[in-house]
């Protein structure tokens, strides 16, 4: 039995409306390059990436000036309204080529600062797993549930509270059955962790740096920045 292959999977067709730009936060500039090179590189790159697959808007008119837009392990399919569905439809281009057992790695366009430790480590830590897992950062502040008028109901433990981050690491089958099922049933999940869990898996959570961060709104480019720049001076990613 040959050992599995590794898939990377960017879904890259959302807009940004929070940064509130006309150009979409994935092609941003950043320290003069966009921020989905950034992103790609750390992936495409990576020694034990076999391939990867960038879902993009149909009316994308930045890709072709991408560093990566030629690249011939790269594929470019047509993403959706939501994220699940950019990447389900990544998944279905990916199935020709894709055993059942091959991992599949889900990565944020707009996370372009994850270290190649972070993504090495996750590797580590699941790829002797049946089901899979995602990075993420136990939870150290203090959390609060509101009302619709954001009044506090509550104060939320927060003992084993993660924030969710990506890659998001799952065996091709069964995250592909798992977006499927889930999207068939009417739920739209917001990453694939939560379509592992609708199908009754329990992923792990395994922890990463702290800057590998999303950039969402317009103070987070900078901050990106900064990181990015204390990577480069002697802080290898």
């Amino acid at each position: 039995m040959s050992a599995p292959s590794f898939w990377c999977i960017v879904p890259a067709a959302g807009v940004g409306r929070r940064m509130g730009s006309k150009v979409p936060k994935q092609y941003l500039d950043l320290n003069g390059r966009s921020v989905i090179d950034y992103t790609i590189e750390r992936l495409l790159l990576h020694p034990m990436v076999d391939g990867l697959y960038v879902a993009l808007s149909e009316e994308d008119g930045w890709w072709d000036d991408s560093e990566f837009a030629g690249h011939p392990d790269l594929v470019r399919v047509t993403g959706g309204t939501e994220r699940c569905f950019s990447v389900l439809n990544a998944l279905a281009a990916l199935e020709p080529r894709a055993a059942a057992d091959d991992w599949v790695l889900v990565h944020d366009a707009a996370r372009p600062c994850v270290r190649r430790h972070d993504i090495d480590h996750l590797v580590s830590m699941v790829r002797d797993q049946e089901i899979g897992g995602l990075l993420g950062m136990p939870v150290r502040d203090t959390m609060k549930r509101t009302d619709s008028a954001d009044r506090i109901l509550n104060t939320v433990e927060r003992t084993h509270l993660w924030h969710a981050f990506t890659p998001q690491m799952f065996r091709f089958g069964t995250l592909f059955d798992a977006m499927r099922g889930a999207l068939e049933a009417g739920v739209l999940v917001t990453d694939e962790a939560s379509a592992i869990e609708w199908a009754g898996h329990q992923p792990i959570m395994v922890e990463c740096s702290a800057d590998n961060i999303k950039i969402t709104r317009p103070e987070d480019l900078p901050l990106a920045a900064y990181y990015l720049e204390r990577q480069r001076d002697g802080k290898p990613w």
